[in-house]
């Protein structure tokens, strides 16, 4: 039976409907917002998984014909995810993951279909909301109704759920989950805010989380099924007092080792001789349990010794950031390159600058969100950087994730594409991982940048916090290694500038989280980053004055749009012709915005020149260098913009007279001269003696006459001197004199 609920959520229509799709599913809804819409169905296996992990698979699919679209490429439909999607299914699958039971290992899969996309409201916020209440109203245990908000602050006010056009001027786009009383999931990038603010954005999207989930309530009332039955293992009691005995003063012996892989070794080593002496003594049908035990021993050891001494298994103190050492301008063709390294995490990190022509066009059943991409930062975790032999299958989504958390940490600094008109990639690759590998990648991506010259508003840095909570008594961890993010409760990252946070995401698996408590970890990652960064100014406080040789130096020139056409020319003729000779790169774009890349200064400005000799005029009045094209009997023919000549008579070629052109300048020479007049068939006529000083004692009627308009030498008449014009085959091919290049 169809059941429906429709509310007003933050100025538009929200409607959460059940029974009429994906019937066969555990369990289903759409929610539609606006005019877009998103359906969600769930299922479970009836047999436990023999998996060590619960076995949680979300998939998030944005169907093109949402958009009313084709999608494009060979075989015109939906393929591989592309990376929104892999984000949004993050957000739903942290979100969610934490509220199964313990010991709960059935297989479940939640499908999230995009089917309708209206251009105006995103439909990420609502796949969760869909997921929870399919969950929730399936026979799938779960724990509680949950929700997610976008908020943003446009001009100062809190905007909830902000439309496409709104985020374009809000200086926050922060993505908060969580239950009706506590947050399970935070994510989102801003520009360079305070703390407090972040808490206060927390608090507001917690609003809006109360009221989506007593939607939920009110439709669970009439559409919940009953729940699955199902039995979590349980060890007998004599065999965790036996294993306890036997392992447990050996585990606190060998997990409090500061190196990472001696640790893992001292700790596996006593695991599996326990295991071997156990096997014997315990019967067969209590073996699967040892391990069991085993784990819980680690986990309950790490913790006690943290609550209890505040003291970590490496000797830190909970607010103390490893050793840090940072070596920038290590790869000498890299146009920009840092590795950083703190503790056991190292990132090799290389900047590369590019041109507008590297920039990534983003295909979306969005409109607002198609664009062209002028800055990525790809992050890549191979298996040697945690010492493991793993199957290489692509760029995986915690890749994707942690690469996006980075970018936009860094994004907010970045000069504005008219002032610094780069296409900027950096490539993060982690070396070695002991924690927080993500938030190396913003340190050292931050320093790549310096090194490489770009502008950076101000250096960035990120640090991640863990938590360790039994009951009320918690302790927050700086900095945190791979085993408190494992064996903890919180992964909360951090990235900002001196000035205020630019990017934020938190992961717990424990089943909420006080809003106190994240103020709490947020000052503490204060002072975190504001050591990391004192620790980077130490190796580069700044852009250095110089970009590298090896990268493409750029510039831009703004012309009439009516000039594009000529610039252009027919088929490409002009502008392929310009990057041919110079071996540069010319773009042009609607407004008129030429953009002209080259290694090398010479080529650069010779593209310039060329650019403007197409699309500006010369100006009477204005002084210009070039060289001698040709000389004749009445003057010299002089090249001002690349294609464009005119006449220097005779007469003005220097104070007194000139028997003989070539007495005063040759083919070849170079020469400035002074544009004296330009007639309304556009010829140039231009002097050299305009420029000189007037030798004393001359008369002005001294020297050879100026030509005559009526009768100048790109007239009918005959030049002075009685000579007349060569005949224009005669010249070369160079068409007109005072033309732009053709005739």
């Amino acid at each position: 039976m169809m059941h429906r609920i429709e509310r007003t959520f933050a100025g538009r229509q929200l409607t959460i409907e059940t029974g009429r799709m994906a019937k066969q599913a555990a369990g289903s809804a759409v929610v539609r917002f606006g005019d877009t819409m998103v359906m969600a169905a769930v299922t479970v296996s009836d047999k436990r998984s023999t998996l060590p992990f619960f076995p949680l698979t979300v998939e998030y699919k944005e169907k093109t014909y949402a958009a009313g679209k084709i999608p494009g490429g060979f075989l015109k439909r939906e393929g591989r995810p592309h990376d929104d999607e892999i984000l949004s299914c993050r957000i739903i699958d942290r979100s969610i993951r934490p509220l199964f039971p313990e010991g709960f290992q059935n297989e479940v899969q939640v499908f999230i279909y995009v089917i309708s996309a209206d251009q105006e409201n995103d439909a990420d916020m609502l796949g969760l909301l869909a997921t929870s209440f399919a969950l929730n109203a399936s026979r799938i245990p779960f724990a509680m109704p949950i929700a997610s908000v976008r908020v943003g602050r446009v001009q100062g006010k809190w905007v909830l759920n902000p439309t496409f056009q709104q985020l374009e001027f809000s200086d926050m786009d922060l993505i908060v989950a969580g239950s009706q009383d506590s947050i399970v999931m935070v994510e989102g990038g801003a520009l360079e805010i305070q703390e407090a603010d972040v808490v206060e954005a927390i608090g507001i999207g917690q609003r809006g989380i109360r009221e989506l989930i007593a939607m939920q309530e009110e439709l669970l009332g009439k559409e919940r099924a009953e729940k699955m039955s199902w039995v979590k293992t349980e060890t007998p009691d004599d065999v965790i007092a036996r294993v306890t005995k036997e392992a447990e003063k050996k585990i606190v012996a060998a997990i409090n080792q500061k190196d990472k892989q001696t640790r893992i070794e001292a700790v596996e080593k006593v695991k599996n001789e326990v295991k071997e002496l156990l096997k014997v003594e315990l019967a067969v049908d209590h073996h699967p349990h040892i391990g069991t035990v085993l784990g819980d021993i680690e986990y309950r050891v790490l913790r006690d010794q943290v609550l209890d001494s505040g003291l970590r298994v490496d000797g830190r103190k909970p607010t103390e950031v490893r050793a840090i050492s940072i070596d920038c301008g290590l790869l000498p063709r890299a146009h920009g390159s840092a590795l950083f390294t703190r503790g056991q995490t190292q990132a090799l990190v290389a900047a590369t600058l590019g041109t507008a022509s590297d920039a990534q066009r983003i295909d979306s059943i969005d409109i607002a969100k198609e664009s062209t991409k002028s800055f990525m930062l790809h992050y890549n975790f191979p298996p040697f950087s945690t010492g493991e032999v793993r199957p290489m299958r692509g760029t995986s989504r915690r890749e994707i994730g942690h690469g996006n958390l980075a970018e936009r940490a860094i994004a907010g600094v970045l000069p504005p594409f008219t002032e610094f008109p780069y296409t900027v990639r950096i490539v993060s690759d982690v070396l070695e991982s002991n924690g927080s590998s993500s938030m190396a990648s913003v340190c050292g991506g931050s320093l790549s940048l310096f090194d490489a010259g770009v502008p950076i508003r101000s250096a960035v840095a990120g640090v991640a916090m863990g938590l360790i909570k039994e009951g009320k008594k918690y302790v927050i961890l700086t900095d945190i290694l791979g085993t408190e993010d494992h064996l903890g409760d919180m992964d909360f990252k951090v990235a900002g500038t001196k000035d205020g946070i630019t990017s934020i995401q938190m992961d717990i698996k424990i089943q909420g989280l006080e809003i106190k408590l994240m103020e709490e970890a947020l000052a503490q990652a204060k002072e975190g980053r504001l050591h990391i960064l004192g620790e980077m100014n130490k190796a580069l406080d700044g852009p250095r004055p110089e970009m590298s040789p090896w990268a493409p130096r750029i510039v831009t020139v703004q012309i009439s749009p009516e000039k594009i056409g000529e610039l252009i020319g027919p088929k490409g003729k002009n502008i392929r012709g310009i990057q041919d000779e110079t071996g540069s790169e010319v773009t042009v774009d609607d407004s008129g915005l030429v953009t002209i890349a080259a290694v090398g200064a010479e080529s650069m400005e010779r593209a310039r020149q060329m650019v403007m000799a197409i699309t500006v005029e010369p100006v009477v009045g204005e002084t210009y260098e070039g060289p001698v094209k040709s000389t004749t009997a009445f003057g010299a023919f002089v090249e001002i913009m690349p294609g464009t000549e005119g006449l220097v008579h005779i007469s003005e070629l220097q104070w007194g007279r000139t028997e003989k052109t070539e007495d005063v300048v040759k083919k070849g020479d170079r020469v400035k001269v002074k544009l004296i007049e330009k007639d309304e068939r556009g010829r140039l006529r231009l002097s050299m003696k305009a420029l000189i000083p007037k030798p004393d004692g001359m008369g002005g009627s001294e020297g050879a006459a100026a030509a005559p308009a009526e009768s100048s030498a790109y007239g009918d008449g005959a030049p002075s001197g009685g000579e007349s014009r060569p005949p224009r085959e005669d010249r070369g091919g160079r068409g007109g004199r005072g033309g732009r290049g053709g005739r």
